[in-house]
């Protein structure tokens, strides 16, 4: 509806985990290496822990579709509120084992022997739990147990666990600590920072064709970021919903008070407008030091030229000074579809 208005091809905030849109700051790189490295190595568990909206299975499928090989077998059960009988249902026919379904016992023989081969043949077999903070003490249970197929120099099964920080919470009952013992690798997803939160948005308007400074006022990317407090899912809904205002009143580029309406209406943190040095940078928390009375009354600064006739200059809110991995730029053919390309970062000061 309002891509041909802001001059995007397509529209740049979905929800969806699209590997065009991944954006990169030095969080997400870490978790993505993390990641990548307990996918190609025969160590045992990995546990990849974020806050809600934080890109946790964005970065998941980058990492799974980066590790793609013919010789590595990787599967992702996305629904963990299942039953260990479903849950054994399920990897039966994930690994092309239906002949040892329906009974628990056929399908550990079958399944063991199946990694020896794989293992041997030097392939990667690896399990991934998404949503893990909701699988239930028996599933732990099964999964360490999966956990512990091994040889005398390595694991046969990779177990990969994604899940929020109540996730962190489960794995210290004390009834869980073999499991937990067993976590090799952890990387944990932060909020975005303001600049980055600039570069999230500016780097995603670059994918779907427009320049970023036509699209959002610098007034703009402060107030969403405040109000979406970094979580990238948040910021997209924002952004979204101000861009589908912004056509409605045909204003562009979106200001701050479109922003601050869209957050009325989701009930999120309130924002206002900001004061003339703030829009220069974020206020510091340090008071400005009084300035004393003049001993006379000061003159009248000379009166400003009026402006040209036609639309304002715009005061650009990124530069190429930062350094963050975004979409866009070549990359090798292992690699996923996102890496250092400094020219199109961004950054507000």
């Amino acid at each position: 509806m309002y891509e041909a208005y802001f001059g995007l091809s397509e529209r740049p905030f979905q929800l969806t985990p699209n590997q065009r849109f991944l954006v990169l700051n030095s969080s997400h790189r870490e978790a993505l290496a993390t990641l990548r490295y307990g996918f190609s190595s025969s160590l045992g568990i990995t546990l990849l822990l974020g806050e809600a909206g934080t890109g946790k299975t964005t970065l998941l499928r980058a990492a799974l579709h980066a590790e793609e090989r013919p010789e590595h077998l990787h599967v992702a059960l996305n629904n963990p509120t299942l039953s260990p009988a479903d849950f054994y249902e399920i990897l039966a026919d994930k690994f092309d084992l239906a002949g040892a379904s329906g009974s628990k016992g056929r399908f550990l023989l079958a399944f063991e022997r199946l990694l020896l081969e794989r293992h041997r043949a030097g392939g990667r077999t690896a399990v991934v739990f998404d949503e893990a903070q909701s699988l239930s003490h028996e599933l732990f249970e099964e999964i360490r147990l999966l956990a512990n197929l091994e040889t005398e120099t390595a694991k046969l099964l990779n177990v990969v666990l994604v899940g929020q920080q109540e996730l962190a919470d489960r794995l210290n009952d004390p009834s869980l600590r073999q499991l937990k013992q067993r976590i090799v690798l952890r990387c944990l997803l932060t909020p975005l920072d303001l600049p980055s939160t600039a570069s999230y948005i500016a780097a995603r308007l670059r994918v779907a064709g427009a320049s970023p400074d036509d699209v959002f006022t610098k007034d703009a990317v402060v107030a969403i970021y405040e109000a979406s407090r970094g979580i990238p899912r948040t910021i997209g809904v924002i952004c979204e919903n101000a861009l589908l205002a912004g056509y409605a009143a045909q204003e562009k580029p979106v200001d701050w008070s479109v922003v601050a309406d869209v957050c009325r209406d989701f009930d999120l943190p309130a924002v206002g407008r900001p004061r003339r040095e703030d829009r220069a940078m974020p206020h510091s928390g340090v008071a400005d030091p009084e300035r004393p009375a003049p001993a006379e009354p000061e003159r009248p600064a000379p009166a400003e030229p009026a402006p040209s006739p036609g639309r304002a200059p715009r005061r650009f809110w990124f530069s190429t000074r930062r350094q963050e991995s975004g979409p866009g730029s070549p990359a090798e053919a292992s690699e996923v579809p996102v890496v250092e390309d400094v020219p199109r970062m961004f950054r507000f000061f």
